[in-house]
């Protein structure tokens, strides 16, 4: 088994992509850190249901406590059409780093298995950090298991939350500006 540091965003989208790197050969650390999800409760919901499924399928889980909304504000302010690449490259730097420092040679994220995410930009920012860390990422296109991930979450009884995370996401999914004219 080799092992790898998996960014995971929530417990719904770790499901199949744990199923899928064990029988790949791989043995996943998860890594909580989401600096972008807003609001806080929101944030801390998606890290116990998170911690709720590690305990369930018995995998090991790395929480990063720091809530830190204000760098991840700071970085996509201004920015808001360019916060889904900034916010992939600010949570999975911090992942390639945390590798490192754990010595392992591989990490990946659990993003890779929504249709709704950026899967190029997600591959091009981790092999970037690969190669800057001295790493491998792991960058297989798991959309395909995205069916099986949410049969999976359901049968475990797993929150599933109704946006990306972040601020601009919650408004994107509810406000809707009147018509003009």
């Amino acid at each position: 088994m080799e092992d790898i540091l998996l960014h995971t965003c929530c417990g719904p989208c770790a499901t199949y992509t744990t199923e899928h790197m064990v029988a790949a050969g791989y043995a996943p650390l998860m890594y909580y850190y989401n600096p972008n999800i807003h609001p806080y409760r929101e944030w801390q919901k998606r890290k116990e249901t998170l911690e709720d499924f590690a305990e369930k399928k018995g995998l090991p889980l790395l929480l990063e406590e720091e809530y830190d909304l204000s760098g991840f504000l700071r970085m996509v302010v201004g920015k808001e059409n360019e916060r889904c690449p900034l916010c992939y490259a600010m949570r999975l730097e911090r992942t390639a780093i945390k590798a490192r420092e754990l010595g392992y040679k591989w990490f990946g994220t659990t993003l890779l298995i929504s249709p709704y995410q950026q899967i190029e930009g997600i591959c091009r920012t981790g092999e970037d950090l690969a190669r800057k860390y001295g790493l491998n990422f792991y960058g297989e296109d798991l959309r395909p298991g995205y069916r099986r991930s949410r049969e999976i979450s359901r049968e475990l009884g797993l929150y599933r939350q109704p946006y990306c995370g972040c601020i601009f996401s919650e408004r994107d999914r509810y406000y809707k500006p009147p018509k003009s004219g």
